[in-house]
């Protein structure tokens, strides 16, 4: 048995087995991989093929295709974290990790690579330069602005800022670790980090920390821009998604009671 080129029946008996244990939007992207790895070698795509489609049609009828992400975090959500945090540290540390998150709509990865020369405050807001990116391999690198918010306590640009002072950051990382005694160290806060701070704060908030991940930073700021009547194109430019179909999940999600017919039944 070769790798390359597969067999389509080698395929479709690899989708077989994964369908038992992996998500469908796995099983896709396992797909993708296979058939771009045909393609880079200049052979016949075997997942075209008519045995595999016929495979793929099946699972997805049987296990469905709909993506169960976390939740998304809401302004209101939002709000309720960061309404409480001390004035220590990691307070301002997380106040500002949870603000610049949701209002840049950052991943967690590109949230945490921020370093000091990345920011720039203006009249307007935070600049900030991405380098690298999901989408962005070759590291050319795209800008995002964040722009001041309406009120103090929640305004990313004013916790950033607030954060930097207390903490005497003026290079390198942005967010880094802190121990138990206080003590900011130099090293680079994790991605994963990300998601247990999100997890914590919501707990303390009051919401269910396994519904929750560093993601539903990103995918709040997309639902709550949608509920708040953003354009598609808007959201996109601060999200950098390159999958409309994916922002659209998010958009779809956030419009759900915007222009419902249900409101004008009269129950």
């Amino acid at each position: 048995m070769t790798s390359l080129p597969a067999d389509p029946s080698t395929v479709a008996l690899y989708l077989t087995s994964g369908a038992t244990t992996h998500k469908t939007s796995t099983l896709q992207r396992w797909l993708a991989s296979i058939g771009q790895a045909h393609k880079a070698a200049g052979l016949s795509d075997p997942t075209k093929s008519e045995p595999v489609r016929l495979v793929w049609r099946g699972i997805r009828r049987t296990h469905g295709t709909a993506q169960h992400g976390k939740a998304p975090l809401v302004t209101a959500d939002i709000r309720r974290i960061v309404a409480d945090l001390p004035d220590t540290l990691m307070g301002h540390r997380d106040r500002a990790l949870i603000l610049l998150g949701f209002a840049g709509a950052f991943r967690r990865s590109e949230l945490v690579a921020l370093d000091v020369v990345d920011l720039h405050e203006t009249s307007d807001g935070l600049t900030m330069t991405l380098r690298k990116s999901k989408t962005d391999q070759e590291g050319e690198g795209r800008k995002i602005g964040v722009p001041y918010g309406s009120r103090p306590s929640t305004c990313p640009v004013r916790a950033v800022r607030r954060w930097l002072e207390v903490s005497g950051i003026q290079e390198g990382p942005i967010f880094r670790t802190i121990d138990r005694h206080g003590h900011i160290g130099t090293v680079r806060l994790s991605d994963q980090a990300v998601a247990l701070v999100v997890k914590k704060l919501a707990h303390l908030a009051g919401v269910d920390p396994s519904s929750v991940a560093g993601h539903s930073l990103r995918s709040g700021f997309a639902t709550a821009a949608a509920q708040a009547g953003v354009g598609e194109r808007e959201i996109a430019n601060q999200t950098g998604h390159r999958s409309m179909s994916v922002l659209r999940r998010y958009i779809r999600d956030g419009e759900l009671f915007r222009h419902n017919a249900a409101a004008c039944l009269g129950l």
